[in-house]
């Protein structure tokens, strides 16, 4: 089990195969995806690495949290998340994940908060067919009908589908497939729609319903601080190791 990674969601365009057919896809954007922390078993009771992405205001940033950072040798990063993975998958810290992390045609797993609908009816946000046009329904041809039964139950159920607040909900939509990579541009192009709004941030990872490539880079695919090579460890590494790629 590799590592995700945190990614920003351009939005949406579309790419021609060879044979001319046009594939939708989602344009994510690793800027400065960079391991900030682990977490150890000894420590922390299990075992995961801690990413940062985007530039943060010094000035947004509690001093603790400048204190980490500056332990870690990154700039202070505007969304952080954790990955669990196994020991012998740990990326050094202050590396900063590429592109070429994944491969063209495997299959990744993204999860994001899909966009904010505000207070929504039945209708449309659970797809109800509505009342009866006439025949005694005035006024109330888009309601949700009857909530519950009379003397017995005498309540409404929990978890009863009626109007309410729709939208920011966090959703992970499987079997997703890579289309392209521009590593230059830290640029990764996922077939199909992604939760969430343009600017948001979405989190990206193997898919585990579906088999990874025997080219994978394992543990992943990175660029070590102070240095434009990128390296790929193929075995345990430390963070007391130097690694050059």
């Amino acid at each position: 089990m590799r590592s995700g990674v945190i990614a920003q969601k351009v939005g949406m365009t579309r790419v021609f195969t060879d044979a001319g057919e046009h594939v939708p896809v989602t344009v994510l954007k690793l800027d400065g995806c960079q391991v900030v922390a682990h977490r150890t078993q000894e420590q922390n009771g299990y075992t995961a690495i801690q990413l940062g992405i985007g530039r943060a205001k010094v000035k947004n940033v509690s001093k603790a949290e400048r204190g980490r950072f500056a332990v870690a040798q990154v700039e202070p990063k505007m969304k952080l998340a954790e990955f669990r993975v196994p020991d012998d998958k740990l990326i050094p810290v202050g590396a900063e994940i590429t592109a070429d992390h994944f491969v063209v045609g495997q299959f990744v797993d993204v999860t994001g908060t899909t966009m904010g609908k505000g207070f929504a009816g039945p209708m449309k946000r659970w797809n109800f067919g509505g009342l009866r046009a006439t025949h005694g329904v005035s006024l109330s041809h888009r309601s949700h009908g009857s909530t519950g039964g009379r003397q017995d139950p005498g309540k409404t159920f929990k978890n009863k589908k009626m109007a309410g607040h729709m939208g920011v909900d966090r959703v992970t939509t499987l079997n997703l497939r890579v289309v392209q990579l521009d590593v230059e541009r830290g640029l990764v192009l996922v077939e199909g729609a992604v939760p969430g709004t343009a600017g948001g941030w979405i989190f990206l990872r193997d898919a585990i319903k579906k088999p990874l490539p025997k080219d994978a880079p394992m543990p992943g695919k990175f660029r070590l601080a102070g240095s434009n090579a990128e390296a790929s460890a193929e075995a345990p590494v430390n963070d007391d190791e130097q690694k050059e790629g």
